[in-house]
């Protein structure tokens, strides 16, 4: 119970009304509301990065084979009996060589893929479709209509070569 107030008969018990809690929870929306918009970029920036990684610890499986193999997953294959066309089918050579590699890493984004090229087994070309077009990555990046039968033209697309 409240105790009775001395100085004003109008003072209630010491809690707060419901316009002080709306108010309240409106100022912290828009503060959340601005964080979250702030941390866009930020977090395409990740996601980039994140799929530059991706494709050099590709790349280190793909040496591996190389030593294993004498060529790269392509046209002959030395411990598999499907030539990768997909990325899951690359994924599923390697992991299936016996070379140690149990997991090949995926787009964080699960509506894209990466992509994996070799037309002759001596070199390969790996791509990724990066969010942001200023990403200095792009400039590194191999362009041409085909490469390897991987379109590296394409607006964005970070390509591998070797």
């Amino acid at each position: 119970m409240c105790p009775t107030p001395r100085v004003n008969k109008k003072e209630l018990c010491g809690g707060f009304t419901l316009i002080e809690i709306l108010v309240v929870i409106a100022i912290i929306s828009v503060l959340l509301g601005s964080v979250l918009v702030g941390l866009g970029p930020a977090q395409r920036q990740g996601r980039d990065t994140r799929r530059i990684s991706d494709l050099r610890q590709t790349q280190n499986a793909l040496e591996l084979y190389y030593s294993k193999c004498g060529f790269y997953p392509g046209t002959a294959n030395c411990a598999a009996t499907t030539i990768p066309t997909t990325w899951a089918d690359l994924s599923s050579v390697l992991t299936g060589s016996g070379l140690g590699v149990t997991q090949i890493p995926n787009d964080p984004n699960t509506a894209k893929t990466y992509i994996y090229g070799s037309t002759d087994g001596s070199s390969y070309v790996l791509a990724a479709d990066l969010e942001q077009s200023t990403n200095p990555a792009l400039q590194s990046s191999p362009k041409g209509a085909s490469v390897q039968g991987v379109d590296c033209s394409v607006a964005n697309r970070y390509c591998v070569q070797f």
